[in-house]
C-alpha cells in the first residue's frame, strides 16, 4: 500500500504497510512483518462489499429437454439470415446437392443443399422468416 521511512532516535527504518483492515495493520519494518493495532478513530472503506443473496432455482430450471426427433436429418442454417425462397415441400424426394431453400444473409443469397437422399418429412420456416445460426430448417428422413 504504502512506503515510509522514519527516523526513531537516530536510527533509520523502512516501513511498508501492506494491508490495514478495521483497526489492524500488516506491515513490513526493515523486512520483518507485524501485525499491529490502530488506536484512535477507524475510517471505513471507501470500496463497498457485495453482499449477494443466495441464488434459488426454480423447479426444472438447468434441465436438458429433449426434443421429439422423426430420425432423420435436421437441415439447419449455417448463419443468420431470413428465408428467401424455398424450392421443396413436405413430401418432396431430393437427391445430395439438391437446392433445397435459398436463404438471404449478409446481403448475399446463399443456397442450402440437401446433405443426403430422401424424402422432406418437415419444414419448419417459410418465405420471409428471419433464422438464428443452428436454427432448424427442414428435416429429411
Amino acid at each position: 500500500m504504502k512506503k515510509y521511512k522514519f527516523t526513531i532516535s537516530g536510527d533509520e527504518y523502512d516501513v511498508h504497510i501492506k494491508e490495514l483492515e478495521d483497526n489492524i495493520a500488516t506491515i513490513e519494518v526493515n523486512g520483518t512483518k507485524y501485525e499491529v493495532e490502530i488506536k484512535g478513530e477507524v475510517k471505513s472503506t471507501k470500496t463497498p462489499k457485495l453482499i449477494r443473496k443466495p441464488i434459488v432455482q426454480q423447479p426444472g430450471e438447468g434441465m436438458i429437454k429433449k426434443k421429439q426427433s422423426s430420425g432423420g436429418m435436421l437441415v439447419k442454417a449455417p448463419l443468420p439470415g431470413t428465408i428467401f425462397k424455398m424450392n421443396v415441400a413436405v413430401g418432396d424426394q431430393v437427391k445430395e446437392g439438391d437446392n433445397l431453400l435459398i436463404m438471404e444473409a449478409m446481403k448475399m443469397e446463399n443456397q442450402i443443399l440437401a446433405e443426403k437422399d430422401g424424402q422432406i418429412s418437415s419444414i419448419k420456416v417459410k418465405e420471409g422468416d428471419a433464422v438464428l445460426q443452428d436454427d432448424v430448417l427442414l428435416e429429411i428422413s
